[in-house]
């Protein structure tokens, strides 16, 4: 089975037995933040390619006017149910079931010799740089200057972790990969 079909099969799967649970999540995402409960976001993906990337919201405005992750968005974002939407991603054909996580402008699209063959993976809802730093937010939480730490250190990291990634793939290393992200996510 080619991991097209993979995807498209597992895709409609898992839509099928867990998109109630998205419209749940959204309406109770919805109410949380007071604004439309899906998260769009422009992002990178194959060849360059930009594409909208379908999230369930964990963020809203503070009384100072500053976004804040909520209670609720906690919650999504540590058992990655805002991750759910991105099975319409990966139907769609903007993304895979395992791939490089797609990033924001200025990251893959900026990558240099022998490193832009990454740009030739669909990106995916998850990769072995993603379980490697599966708790991101907090490492970067304990940086003095984050955006720094996560140019400098991080990124390069999930980089070289892709590219032993590209030069690995298979289906039955995309398995294993969707295995261990089920596990971790599920804290065994």
């Amino acid at each position: 089975m080619g991991k097209r079909v993979f995807d498209v099969l597992f895709s409609i799967i898992g839509l099928l037995v867990i998109g109630w649970l998205v419209v749940l999540f959204f309406i109770l995402a919805s109410i949380d933040t007071r604004q439309s409960g899906m998260f769009i976001q422009e992002r990178i993906g194959r060849y360059g390619k930009k594409f909208k990337i379908y999230k369930l919201k964990t963020m809203r405005w503070n009384s100072k006017g500053e976004p804040v992750v909520s209670t609720f968005g906690n919650f999504l974002r540590n058992s990655k149910i805002d991750e759910f939407p991105q099975l319409y991603n990966v139907l769609i054909n903007d993304m895979s079931f395992v791939g490089p996580r797609p990033d924001i402008a200025g990251y893959y699209d900026q990558l240099k010799g022998r490193d832009r063959i990454l740009l030739d993976l669909k990106p995916g809802i998850t990769c072995p740089a993603s379980l490697v730093y599966r708790n991101e937010e907090k490492l970067l939480a304990l940086q003095a200057d984050p955006l720094k730490y996560n140019d400098e250190v991080i990124f390069p990291d999930k980089v070289r972790i892709n590219l032993i990634y590209q030069a690995n793939r298979s289906l039955w290393l995309d398995l294993q990969i969707l295995f261990r992200t089920v596990f971790c996510t599920i804290g065994i």
